[in-house]
């Protein structure tokens, strides 16, 4: 079962390749700006790989639309 979560990062993982504060992805998570899974077990926030390279590359279009 652990191998179906390798796809996915802790917070503190997804935090750091994002860019931001383990607070802010919780904040996402609330706001529903980025969608985090909840382990089965011990309900610990997971985030997709796939999903925060979206989120990353969203990110930077608009911050390179802004600069122009």
């Amino acid at each position: 079962m652990e191998n179906n979560y390798r796809q996915y990062l802790k917070i503190s993982q997804a935090a750091q390749f994002l860019g931001v504060s383990r607070e802010t992805l919780r904040d996402w998570d609330r706001s529903k700006k980025l969608k985090a899974f909840r382990h089965p077990k011990n309900k610990y926030r997971l985030y997709q790989v796939g999903e925060l390279q979206k989120s990353k590359e969203n990110h930077k279009r608009k911050y390179h639309k802004m600069q122009k």
